[in-house]
C-alpha cells in the first residue's frame, strides 16, 4: 500500500512546476522564456534567495526577475547575502520586492538607506553570513531560489568551480524543504570536471545569454604599499604574531593586511618566525601570500571563495588549498565563516571608525552597509572549548581576578590609519552608528565588533594592547594614545600615557626595537604584480586591469 503524504509544502511545488510543464525538458527552459517561468513560479510574498556572493552572481536571473509584470509578482521578500549588483537595488525600485534580509549592502549601503527612507524598503532584519545561512534552515527558508553555476550536464549536475561561496548553502535550504531551485548556467557540457551539486536538488535550469566575469576584490596592487602600511605590519609581526605565537588566523581585505603577507618571507624570516606563526589561513586565494607559501610560511589554506587570476596557481599548490579531483579550488563560505568563527586564533581586520572605547563600525550617516562576516570571524566565542597558545595568553591576559573562571580569548585587531583616505579621522568620540540607529528606528546601533571582542588597534603611532585594561579609564587613554593627530588622539593624556606605556598597555615602535626608519618598501617579498607573478613561475595571471 502506497504510504499517503500530506504536505502543503509539497503540493505548493507541484503545483507552481505543473504551470511551467510545457517550457520544461528535461528541467531546461529556453533563456526566453525565463521571464514567464519567473511569473508563473514566484508568488506574492513568497521569500526569494537570490545568490549575491562577493564575486559570483545570477546576474541573468537578477535581470530578468526584475523584468517581470509587478501585477503578477510583487511584495516578495528577498533574501540575500550581498548586494552587488544595480539589479538587487532595482527590483525594490520596480515595486516587485518590498523586504529584504541580508548581509551586506557594499556599494549600495546609501540607495538601501534612501529606499527605506521612502518607504519602498523594510528591513526586516541585518546579519551576519552565518546568522542568514542559519536561518535559512529555520525561519526563512526560501520558497524559491536564483543560483548560478559555472556549468552543468545535460541532466542537471552542476559544477560550481573555483567560486562555490553560497551555492551549497542556498540549494540545500531551498531543495530539501520542497522550495524551487533555478540555476542560471554559464557552460552546458556532456561530462562535468566534477559533481558539486547533484541533478536531483535543481529544478529548472537556464543557459545564460550572458557572459558573466569574476572581478578580482581580494587582489591588492604591492606598488600602493606604502611605508606607513609597512610599519605597521612590523608592528603587527613583532608585536603580535611573534608574542603570542599566532598560527591559525583570517586576514581581512587591505594593503595593511597585504603589507603583513609581503613581509612575512623577509622580515618574519629574519625574526626567526618561519614554522612558529601563520602556517594555517582562511583567507581567499590572495596574490599577496604567493611569496609566503612559495618560501613554506604558510602551509593550508581554506577559502570562502576563489580570486580572479589565481586557478592555475591554486591548482599547481593542492598541498596548501582544498581542490578537487579536477584540481580547482573547493571553496564554501558557509564552512569559511565557521573556521573563522571557532578555528582560528587572529582576525586582523579594518574598519571605518573606532571609538574612545574600541567599538567599531563601517556603518556612516546615511549608508546601510551591514556587516558581512566580519562579526563571525571578529566575535570571541564562549563556545570554544579547545585551547591553543594564543587563543590561551590572550585569556590569561584578559583575565581581571584571579577567582574568575579561566576563558582564553581571541585576538581582534583592528588595523586603521589614524585618518582614512578620505580624511576623515579613524577614531571618533561616538559613532555614527548610534545617529543611524536613532534617524532609522533601529533597535541595534550598527556596530561591526563590539569593544569587548577587540583585543588590540593598530595604528602608525602604535598599539593599544586592550587586552590589559582594567577599566573603561584605561581603554579610553589607550585608544587616544595611539589616536595621533585626530580630535580623539589631541585629547590624550601624556601621565597617562606614560602609566600605560609602563604596564605595556601602550606600545609604540621604539619599545620593542622597531626603527620607523627601517619601514622601506625594500621589505616587501614583491613590489609589484609583475614580481607576484615571477614568484608564482607564471602560474598567476593577473587581470588586465593590473597589467595595462
Amino acid at each position: 500500500m502506497e504510504e499517503k503524504i500530506n504536505s502543503k509544502f509539497k503540493d505548493n511545488k507541484k503545483r507552481k512546476i505543473n504551470r511551467i510543464c510545457n517550457k520544461l525538458e528535461n528541467k531546461w527552459v529556453k533563456s526566453e522564456d525565463i521571464v514567464n517561468i519567473l511569473e508563473n513560479i514566484i508568488e506574492p510574498f513568497d521569500r526569494v534567495c537570490i545568490e549575491g556572493n562577493n564575486q559570483k552572481q545570477a546576474v541573468f536571473l537578477s535581470k530578468s526577475l526584475n523584468k517581470v509584470n509587478p501585477k503578477l509578482v510583487h511584495d516578495i521578500h528577498i533574501l540575500q547575502s550581498t548586494l552587488i549588483l544595480p539589479e538587487h537595488i532595482e527590483v525594490f525600485e520596480n515595486g516587485i520586492a518590498n523586504k529584504i534580509d541580508f548581509s551586506y549592502a557594499s556599494i549600495f549601503g546609501k540607495k538601501l538607506a534612501q529606499l527605506c527612507q521612502e518607504g519602498k524598503l523594510k528591513i526586516e532584519g541585518m546579519h551576519t553570513f552565518l546568522e542568514l545561512y542559519a536561518r535559512y534552515f529555520l525561519d526563512l527558508t526560501p520558497n524559491v531560489c536564483l543560483v548560478i553555476a559555472e556549468k552543468a550536464d545535460k541532466e542537471g549536475n552542476l559544477y560550481t568551480g573555483a567560486n562555490t561561496e553560497d551555492t551549497p548553502t542556498i540549494i540545500e535550504a531551498t531543495s530539501f524543504k520542497d522550495g524551487i531551485v533555478i540555476v542560471e548556467v554559464n557552460e552546458v557540457v556532456d561530462k562535468l570536471p566534477r559533481v558539486d551539486i547533484p541533478s536531483d536538488w535543481v529544478d529548472i535550469l537556464v543557459k545564460s545569454p550572458l557572459k558573466t566575469t569574476i572581478h578580482p576584490l581580494f587582489t591588492r596592487d604591492p606598488a600602493k604599499i606604502n611605508e606607513t602600511k609597512i610599519l605597521m605590519a612590523m608592528l603587527v609581526i613583532k608585536g603580535i604574531y611573534a608574542k603570542y605565537e599566532v598560527n591559525r588566523l583570517n586576514h581581512g581585505v587591505g594593503y595593511s593586511t597585504s603589507a603583513i603577507e609581503l613581509l612575512l618571507p623577509t622580515y618574519a624570516t629574519e625574526l626567526g618566525l618561519k614554522n612558529k606563526i601563520c602556517e594555517y589561513m582562511m583567507i581567499n586565494p590572495v596574490p599577496t601570500l604567493i611569496p609566503a607559501i612559495e618560501c613554506g610560511f604558510v602551509k593550508k589554506i581554506v577559502s570562502p571563495g576563489g580570486e580572479a587570476g589565481m586557478n592555475l596557481y591554486v591548482k599547481s599548490r593542492p598541498d596548501v588549498f582544498f581542490t578537487g579531483g579536477d584540481g580547482t579550488l573547493r571553496s564554501n563560505r558557509c564552512i569559511a565563516q565557521l573556521v573563522g568563527l571557532y578555528g582560528i586564533d587572529l582576525f586582523a581586520g579594518a574598519t571605518l571608525q573606532i571609538d574612545i572605547y574600541g567599538n567599531s563600525s563601517t556603518a556612516t550617516i546615511n549608508r546601510l552597509t551591514g556587516f558581512g562576516g566580519a562579526p563571525n570571524i571578529g566575535g570571541n566565542s564562549s563556545g570554544r572549548r579547545h585551547i591553543s597558545n594564543p587563543w590561551k595568553k590572550a585569556g590569561l591576559e584578559y583575565q581581571k581576578n584571579d577567582d574568575e573562571i579561566f576563558k582564553g580569548k581571541k585576538l581582534v585587531l583592528q588595523i586603521v590609519e589614524t585618518f582614512q583616505p578620505s580624511g576623515e579621522p579613524s577614531f571618533v568620540e561616538k559613532l555614527d552608528a548610534f545617529e543611524v540607529q536613532k534617524k532609522f528606528q533601529m533597535e541595534l546601533p550598527l556596530i561591526m565588533i563590539y569593544a569587548e571582542d577587540v583585543t588590540q588597534i593598530i595604528t602608525e603611532e602604535g598599539i593599544a594592547n586592550l587586552l590589559l585594561c582594567r577599566n573603561l579609564e584605561d581603554r579610553e587613554h589607550a585608544i587616544r594614545g595611539i589616536a595621533g593627530h585626530t580630535p580623539v588622539g589631541l585629547k590624550r593624556d601624556i601621565k597617562k600615557i606614560n602609566e600605560l606605556r609602563e604596564r605595556k598597555i601602550i606600545i609604540y615602535p621604539e619599545d620593542i626595537g622597531i626603527d620607523r626608519k627601517d619601514a622601506k618598501r625594500d621589505l616587501l617579498a614583491a613590489k609589484s604584480i609583475q614580481e607576484l607573478v615571477e614568484y608564482s613561475q607564471g602560474l598567476y595571471l593577473p587581470p588586465k586591469k593590473f597589467i595595462d
